[in-house]
């Protein structure tokens, strides 16, 4: 059994969160804990696989979580759970090891689909040996992958959460440009992933008409078009 602590600051929440993980074959709720400091207690009393980890708690913040995690050793795997919207958000998990970011709010469909695919990586993983960079391009893009359409090749699942995560924070369509500077990435990545985005119905695309004439290309996240 896969031993997971769910944390979140919200009672009720945790204690859905809790029994949608309870549903997952293989998955054990090992503990709640409703603050930083209890999760933190929650690991070094009892170790566990995986984190479902809020990012908004009332003394400390999920990533601070995750780096004191690491700097006390536990290489415990974490997935942030959390209505953190922001790219630079996003990007710091990244950054500190999670291995996946589900936005609040989701479904038992969308929580499992990650769980599955977490299962999956650990199999994989536990099989040990050596890795072609074609086994290593899978274990990597496994979660960040899950629940989304087939990538063509040369396409990183990655990229395409960061381009997605700046097209659901943003108020109202963007060009290719403001999405490139948002995600920290260049115009022409940009445009790549989104023209894939708008082909998968993910993204719809719109023309504004400045003074010059020519149409100014604006991308706009698709309402149910995914996490």
């Amino acid at each position: 059994m896969i031993e997971v602590l769910v944390v979140d600051d919200d009672v009720r929440v945790a204690r859905i969160n809790a029994a949608y993980v309870s549903k997952v074959p293989g998955f054990r709720v090992a503990a709640q804990a409703h603050t930083a400091a209890d999760a933190l207690a929650a690991v070094e009393e009892r170790p566990v696989d995986l984190i479902l980890l809020d990012h908004y708690m009332p003394d400390r913040t999920g990533l601070a979580v995750v780096r004191e995690l690491r700097s006390l050793g536990h290489r415990t795997d974490v997935i942030m759970v959390t209505a953190a919207r922001d790219v630079s958000t996003v990007q710091e998990a990244m950054r500190q090891g999670a291995l996946q970011y589900l936005v609040k709010p989701f479904t038992y469909a969308g929580l499992r689909t990650k769980l599955e695919a977490y299962a999956a990586l650990r199999r994989s993983l536990e099989s040990g040996g050596e890795a072609e960079q074609g086994e290593v391009d899978r274990l990597f893009g496994a979660l960040w992958a899950a629940g989304e359409p087939d990538l063509p090749k040369g396409h990183s699942a990655t990229t395409a959460e960061l381009v997605r995560q700046a097209l659901r924070g943003a108020d109202g369509p963007l060009s290719a440009q403001e999405i490139a500077e948002s995600a920290g990435m260049s115009r022409q990545t940009a445009q790549r992933y989104l023209k894939l985005l708008e082909r998968s119905g993910r993204v719809r695309l719109t023309l504004r008409y400045g003074e010059t004439g020519r149409p100014e290309h604006r991308y706009a996240w698709v309402a149910g078009g995914g996490r």
